[in-house]
């Protein structure tokens, strides 16, 4: 009997991508204390504010004349009080320059199931074409978005970002096929390189999307992912803007998330932009979804935005500040003679190393070193008492297989000092030394 026939989507979705292979194969038998993931971007268990969050479920119980059937389904937008608290939130803060006048007249939604389940709903909602993004790419939703048949158009960037002067020339490039761009993707401190995109590119990058919108008589979507804009934590960084500030044509729309500065349990994800068809559909998206996201952690989220967020901000920020600095003078204390560039550390918590020489991809030797793959009992340990093991993130699976950067990400990594502890980062580290000098020695 044959298999059960799936979509095209199903076909590439039922041989696991890249990433996913390579994570749950290390996750099977990953062993706490032992072997060391550097790899996942999981947020630090020490920057989650528990004893807040039990506070919140308690608050949020007992009122029910404000949180209404806290335990029930919510409604596709989501809910009243969320929108209300992060409307606050941005605008008394001033969170990228934002304003009652500027968030005038735009929509706030809440996704199914995090930010991701957004960026999953837009790729249902938007019609399958191009998508324009940077280079290295969030390799999670890029690489899900080419299951679902987008074709994707990667931009270099540089250490402002995605180089706009670079876009200009894709389009171009594209001659007639540009009436196949579908919608512009672009993580504003990007996801692996945690490069900032500068507000001068932010501003060339709309306008950018509003000459083609102009050019194809419709508008082309600019999607900026905001995931870790407020985990800016180098005070040298510019007070970044938000894009909607220069949205004068209704086509930018920003997706930010809790995870990072709450908990990642929480599945809180946002929209911002102008009302429309597109937000309509997306409202429908997240109804057959699931009817919304789980309503009690929306008005925990709420809760913990009124009256938590402004210290939570400021301890997770010099968190990751005191983290990043320590990991970059160990990157340069044990890897220093065999880097060659060295993006990230002043956002989120990811660096994105390239090498001089030598590769890092998952059939070289110094990721075999790491995994402790190499077949020799002196490196690896014998079955069943292997010696620590390192999980980073390939730069092969970040760049585009087809791009600019397809050579170039053989010999880049990115490493989360987000989620372990300090010293066993610095252990890493050392680990990775060794796994330069095996692969220099392997030739």
């Amino acid at each position: 009997m044959d298999e059960i026939p799936l979509s095209d989507y199903g076909t590439a979705s039922s041989v696991p991508s890249p990433v996913n292979r390579m994570m749950a194969a290390f996750a099977a038998d990953f062993r706490d204390g032992t072997d060391i993931n550097l790899g996942v971007g999981y947020v630090n268990e020490r920057t989650m504010p528990s004893a807040e969050t039990e506070q919140a479920l308690h608050e949020v119980l007992a009122r029910p004349e404000r949180y209404r059937r806290p335990l029930n389904y919510g409604g596709p937008t989501g809910s009243r009080n969320l929108i209300a608290a992060i409307r606050r939130w941005l605008i008394e803060n001033r969170v990228g320059g934002l304003t009652e006048e500027a968030l005038a007249g735009r929509r706030i939604i809440i996704g199914p199931n995090g930010a991701t389940s957004l960026l999953e709903s837009a790729a249902c909602v938007l019609p399958r074409g191009i998508v324009l993004t940077s280079d290295p790419m969030y390799y999670i939703y890029t690489n899900f978005l080419q299951r679902r048949g987008f074709d994707l158009v990667a931009v270099p960037e540089d250490d402002e970002g995605l180089r706009t002067d670079l876009l200009a020339d894709k389009i171009a490039a594209l001659g007639d096929r540009a009436t196949d761009v579908s919608f512009f993707y672009v993580v504003t401190i990007n996801n692996p390189s945690c490069a900032i995109l500068s507000n001068r590119r932010r501003h060339a990058l709309v306008r950018t999307a509003r000459r083609l919108s102009e050019r194809l008589g419709r508008r082309v979507p600019v999607i900026l992912d905001r995931a870790y804009e407020d985990l800016v934590h180098d005070p040298d960084v510019e007070p970044l803007d938000s894009a909607l500030l220069h949205d004068a044509g209704g086509i930018v729309y920003e997706v930010g998330t809790l995870s990072k500065v709450l908990a990642p349990a929480l599945r809180v994800g946002y929209l911002i932009g102008a009302d429309g068809p597109f937000v309509a559909a997306m409202i429908q998206r997240t109804s057959d979804a699931g009817f919304s996201a789980p309503l009690i952690t929306q008005e925990i989220a709420g809760w913990l935005l009124e009256n938590r967020i402004v210290e939570r901000l400021r301890t997770v920020q010099a968190g990751y500040r005191d983290k990043a600095r320590a990991v970059r003078g160990w990157l340069q204390e044990y890897l220093g003679d065999e880097i060659e560039h060295t993006s990230g550390g002043r956002a989120g918590f990811y660096f994105y190393l390239t090498f001089r020489t030598v590769e890092t991809h998952e059939a070289s030797p110094f990721c075999r070193y790491l995994a402790r793959t190499t077949g020799d009992e002196a490196i690896d340990g014998p079955a069943g008492a292997r010696k620590p093991r390192v999980a980073y993130i390939p730069g092969e699976h970040c760049v585009h297989p087809e791009g600019d950067l397809a050579a170039l990400g053989r010999r880049q990594l990115r490493l989360s000092y987000g989620f372990e502890e300090l010293d066993r980062i610095r252990h890493a580290l050392r680990l990775m030394a060794e796994a330069v000098a095996y692969a220099k020695r392997s030739g």
